[in-house]
């Protein structure tokens, strides 16, 4: 197993209004990120917040291509990013419990904080398809050139873990400076990591390892 400092190449916030930052996605353009009662996306290039709805945002947001999905509670809700409107919402694997969430593959990858888990899960009946245990507190879910990462958070330790989505095993780790905590994550679809930054209200770039 490899193991090394994350390499933070850029902060973005704390946001106005924001008291703590959850769920973390990428539509390609924007970045969105969970803020309790709010969805905020903004521009990574600027770091200028361009828009937010409102809508109960609790952990982990996902995004499909076309809907942005989020986790408010013990569901996941599924929203038209143009309108804000709630389309759909389906029961959470983690009863509440839930932390991390991505799309990938046609289905949603949810994170279970305290369970150590990580569920794929049906997005249209919430149906759990199968479950992949860590070892660690998992907060954030990301899939990335068929990579399957997770943020873990415990006391002042954060790592992003690379880990095996078949049997779980860690092959890689990338450990935070103590003290600074990811909340979500999700990868840009090449060299970067988006990391929530939980009660900093921070958003962090983080380099992705080739």
């Amino acid at each position: 197993m490899k193991k090394s400092a994350a390499e933070i190449v850029r902060e973005y916030g704390p946001f106005p209004g924001v008291d703590s930052v959850g769920g973390v996605t990428y539509d390609g353009q924007q970045v969105w990120f969970a803020g309790g009662g709010k969805l905020n996306a903004f521009d990574p290039a600027s770091g200028k917040t361009l828009r937010s709805i409102d809508v109960a945002a609790h952990a982990g947001t996902a995004f499909d291509g076309q809907h942005l999905f989020q986790l408010a509670e013990d569901r996941i809700q599924k929203i038209d990013p143009n309108t804000g409107r709630v389309l759909a919402a389906i029961p959470a694997p983690g009863g509440g419990g839930d932390s991390g969430l991505a799309w990938a593959e046609g289905s949603l990858w949810v994170g279970e904080y305290r369970g150590r888990k990580i569920h794929q899960v049906d997005p249209q009946t919430g149906t759990i398809l199968r479950t992949i245990e860590s070892n660690r507190f998992v907060t954030g879910v990301t899939w990335v050139d068929g990579e399957l990462w997770h943020a873990t958070w415990e006391g002042d330790e954060s790592e992003l873990r690379h880990i095996d989505p078949q049997t779980g095993e860690v092959l890689e780790k990338l450990e935070m400076p103590l003290g600074v905590g990811v909340s979500g994550l999700e990868s840009n679809g090449d060299d970067q990591f988006f990391c929530g930054g939980g009660n900093s209200g921070k958003v962090r770039a983080v380099r992705r390892p080739r």
